[in-house]
């Protein structure tokens, strides 16, 4: 495996997903995002609860909208379950159990109001954890555990309260017993 890169860089993808390179985090979302590597995590629990977060007012896109459980960005040579589990201990200061890719090749481009660009090739991952969240103030500034069919009626009738690729992301896993749990 090859060495995993400076932590503060993206991989930066071609139009077919192919990495191209790296560029530092902070200057990679921009009003002329380039397409790079993302991921975007469902963390189930029970029967049909997904933990929803709303993202921290000091976010750079989409402040205070609510969200999927957490996002991220592998690094250069790391592992998609590595990133993920870097993340939910960052995000959400917790260990997730068991992941299942559900949508592998989940693409999006969305331009936030004020202009930030989110242009990422970004697998969805369900995984669960029996662990209680404890959020990161940098990136979490609300949680909730909710039922499916609720958080599907609030998204119809107030797609604008959520991020744009959960949206476009509970569409396409509406296909998906989200009801059970990864195998």
């Amino acid at each position: 495996m090859p060495p995993i890169s400076d932590p503060d860089h993206v991989v930066l993808l071609d139009d077919d997903g192919a990495p191209i390179g790296t560029a530092p985090r902070g200057t990679v979302h921009s009003t002329s995002t380039p397409l790079h590597l993302a991921f975007s995590c469902y963390l189930l629990r029970g029967h049909g609860e997904v933990l929803v977060t709303r993202r921290a007012l000091t976010k750079r896109t989409w402040p205070g909208v609510w969200t999927n459980s957490f996002c991220g960005h592998p690094r250069s040579g790391e592992s998609l379950p590595d990133a993920v589990a870097r993340h939910a201990r960052h995000e959400l200061g917790l260990a997730v159990g068991e992941l299942e890719i559900a949508l592998p090749d989940f693409r999006y481009r969305a331009v936030d109001a004020s202009g930030i660009v989110e242009n990422e090739i970004c697998p969805v991952l369900l995984a669960t954890t029996d662990e209680d969240p404890v959020p990161n103030p940098d990136e979490v500034m609300d949680l909730a555990w909710v039922d499916m069919e609720d958080l599907g009626r609030s998204i119809t009738a107030t797609p604008w309260a959520f991020s744009p690729w959960m949206v476009l992301q509970l569409e396409q896993l509406g296909r998906i017993d989200l009801t059970r749990r990864p195998s």
